[in-house]
């Protein structure tokens, strides 16, 4: 893997959402919702495959690397951040041996896709720490105007407590 990035589409509009795929280089699409459907237009698994394929971008949906119902669940029910990604960080060593898989089998720029426009709310910014160890490397977020920050090794932070509807 060269590259390791994140990205939500929530604000997104697909040809949006593309082009900052298209502008960092994505070579794989990796989703990491648990159920890959939306509500948005374009962003279920098929339609989006579909464009990604278009596009010359490799589509790969990991159910196991999604955040389990009863976690979300919890989180809607109490705002609670600091537990939500306590009990995802458990679940995710359960997901050790596809992680590693992971790190050896994907190759070229790689991004990480969930549905929250901040990686600090999502849990695909465990996931994506979680294969940057593995892998010695940095993830870089990205937003949907074509923003990338390098992600902060400092202690998390989370910035807030309530839960926007999806």
């Amino acid at each position: 893997m060269k590259k390791l990035f994140t990205i939500g589409y929530e604000v997104a509009a697909l040809d949006d959402f593309m082009r900052v795929l298209k502008t960092a280089k994505i070579d794989v699409l990796l989703d990491v919702r648990e159920l890959p459907i939306s509500r948005r237009k374009g962003f279920s698994k098929t339609a989006l495959g579909g464009a990604l394929t278009e596009a010359g971008i490799r589509y790969r949906h990991e159910k196991q690397l999604g955040s389990p119902k009863t976690i979300r669940h919890q989180l809607r029910e109490d705002g609670n951040y600091p537990r939500f990604f306590r009990e995802f960080d458990r679940h995710l060593i359960e997901q050790s041996e596809l992680l590693e898989t992971l790190a050896e089998e994907l190759k070229g720029n790689v991004a990480l896709m969930c549905y929250e426009k901040d990686h600090e709310e999502c849990h695909r910014r465990s996931v994506a720490n979680a294969l940057a160890e593995l892998l010695g490397k940095t993830p870089i977020h990205l937003g949907v105007d074509d923003h990338a920050r390098e992600a902060s090794k400092a202690a998390r932070s989370y910035p807030r407590q309530g839960v926007s509807a999806a």
